[in-house]
């Protein structure tokens, strides 16, 4: 009986030196295969932001209006009508700090939670790492995050040179943490993105639910309202427990001396953010080995 391997012809006889195959581990993440596709990662970027305001007379310009309105809306709604306290601080500054941190927060997550359905046309055509498309996510919303921080930083100069009666400011050295806390906020956002990702693959109705769960999240969170104004011991415990409330507050008292700073709520969040990103990358490393075949 003849050897099969002398059927096959010398020139299509190929030695590969790289092989694509399904993760052996859940939690593996391969840094390296990352890092060779990193033209690929910033060429996804560039096509999320060129794409987001294609077409548009005002382009980017987007950045700018859309918190300024926010403000505008917030502090004639929760300010002049509800008579919602900021906690001595002007309420504009008080609102855009609070606009821009969570706006950040949940794009990041929205971003997140539809990168497998979103991008199912590419994943079906080329290969490339998939964890790509939650960090293009993140990296993407930086850009509009810092434009907002710039009018936050206006606003806070010029509140510094005309303060308000009765109203004022503190920065505290707390203010040095404010990278890594917008860190661990964009990583919570990934970690539970990836796990809404992971899911809605197979269970489409959850994009909806996921919808109205960011939109409630927000009013749980003290964005437009201060956490001191919420007495009831139970309920404070409750929006204590929500893993954004200590960051948000983290933020608020670095940047405007109002709220309350915790290490130990900080590390609360820190350990939410770990646990989550292990659920998440476990999810999306299981659910990317058939993604194509139930999506």
């Amino acid at each position: 009986m003849r050897n099969e391997k002398e059927n096959i012809p010398e020139a299509s006889k190929h030695y590969w030196n790289i092989q694509i195959s399904p993760k052996d581990h859940l939690l593996t993440l391969d840094w390296k295969e990352m890092w060779r596709y990193r033209d690929m990662y910033w060429l996804f970027v560039m096509r999320s932001f060129k794409t987001a305001y294609k077409q548009t007379i005002l382009g980017p310009l987007w950045f700018l209006i859309t918190p300024v309105l926010s403000v505008i809306v917030y502090v004639a709604v929760f300010g002049g009508i509800a008579n919602i306290p900021t906690d001595g601080v002007p309420p504009a500054l008080f609102y855009l700090l609070g606009i821009s941190v969570w706006g950040y927060f949940a794009s990041c997550l929205s971003s997140t939670g539809n990168s497998f359905v979103s991008n199912a046309d590419i994943f079906g055509k080329v290969y490339f790492p998939r964890l790509i498309m939650p960090l293009v996510a993140v990296t993407v919303n930086v850009l509009s995050f810092l434009i907002q921080l710039a009018i936050f930083f206006a606003f806070y100069i010029y509140y510094r040179i005309y303060p308000m009666e009765g109203m004022a400011l503190q920065m505290h050295w707390h203010v040095l943490l404010f990278p890594i806390l917008m860190f661990i906020l964009a990583m919570m956002a990934v970690g539970f993105g990836m796990i809404v990702s992971s899911m809605t693959t197979k269970y489409r109705d959850l994009q909806i639910a996921f919808a109205k769960i960011i939109s409630l999240w927000v009013y749980i969170t003290p964005v437009i309202y201060p956490l001191s104004m919420v007495t009831n011991p139970k309920l404070h415990l409750a929006m204590s427990l929500n893993p954004v409330t200590p960051i948000i507050e983290a933020i608020k008292y670095s940047l405007l001396g109002v709220g309350q700073f915790s290490w130990l709520w900080l590390g609360y969040s820190v350990l939410m953010t770990a646990i989550l990103l292990i659920i998440g990358l476990m999810l999306f490393n299981k659910v990317q080995k058939s993604f194509m075949d139930t999506v």
